[in-house]
């Protein structure tokens, strides 16, 4: 039998890790868009500093807010059959921009609906093309 000890200071470490590359994957997905397209804006000042406010107020609401939006929506999500869970984020980057204010302004829902395609894009390919084969190797948890 096998006894395995966890370090708790390390399973910390590496969740704060993994939410750190999530972080920098999102930023670079506003960043991107932003830079691509006239719907979205983001100031340039700083240095793409309020790409990373943008992107950390994501964070801060999908894990507060957005569960308690997705249990009051669950009837109609399950009528829609989940079709109504992208207007969940869309919501999320609404907040988002009604709390930057000018620093950060959609133009239009079909901008935020690309955008959090594309957030959904990217979690996708950085946990199967990242998170898992670090977690294979053992070195993050």
């Amino acid at each position: 039998m096998k006894v395995f000890f966890i370090n708790s200071n390390k399973v910390r470490a590496d969740n704060f890790i993994q939410w750190l590359m999530y972080l920098f994957g999102h930023t670079i997905v506003l960043i991107s868009v932003s830079l691509l397209f006239e719907s979205l804006y983001i100031s340039n000042t700083y240095f793409g500093l309020y790409g990373l406010i943008a992107t950390i107020m994501i964070s801060i609401l999908n894990a507060t807010i957005k569960p308690v939006i997705v249990l009051l929506t669950l009837p109609i999500t399950g009528i829609t059959l989940g079709l109504f869970y992208p207007f969940i984020n869309v919501f999320i980057l609404k907040i988002v921009d009604f709390l930057l204010g000018n620093n950060f302004e959609l133009r239009g829902i079909w901008i935020a609906f690309f955008i959090a395609l594309l957030i959904s894009i990217m979690n996708i390919l950085m946990d199967s093309l990242i998170i898992k084969p670090l977690l294979k190797k053992g070195e993050i948890l």
